[in-house]
């Protein structure tokens, strides 16, 4: 059976082997990919889950019928069909685009409502569909 060499009681902890220095940068690359993956994650929410939870308005076309639903200064607009017979159905009559003046709609024919998808921002001349 062998011992283990006794320790040498004359080495001071100076003459002992130095631990290796912790590393800065490692820790300054942690920071910064911690704020690029909250940057991600941000950009993420605010301009994918809209389009994945169906709540990003609808930039409807001249033609196009649409339902509006929802509160007046947050109103949900969706595509339907013109002849579904629909309540709240109406026709898109106008499309303006790179505005929110409402009143390029002839506020006599139609009803307008201002939309902004991403950063394209237009507003919509609707008109009533007649029930059938």
């Amino acid at each position: 059976m062998t011992t283990p060499p006794p320790s040498d009681p004359f080495t001071t902890p100076e003459q002992q082997p130095a631990a290796a220095p912790a590393k800065k940068g490692g820790a300054l690359l942690k920071k910064i990919g911690g704020f690029v993956v909250l940057l991600v994650i941000a950009g993420a929410v605010k301009f994918g889950l809209p389009h994945l939870t169906g709540d990003a308005p609808v930039h409807a076309e001249v033609g196009d019928c649409v339902t509006v639903s929802g509160e007046e200064n947050d109103p949900k607009v969706d595509t339907q069909d013109c002849s579904s017979g629909k309540p709240d159905l109406f026709k898109v009559a106008q499309v303006h685009t790179g505005t929110f003046d409402l009143n390029k709609c002839d506020e006599t024919k139609f009803s307008a409502l201002a939309q902004q998808l991403g950063s394209d921002k237009f507003v919509l001349c609707l008109e009533e569909v007649a029930k059938k």
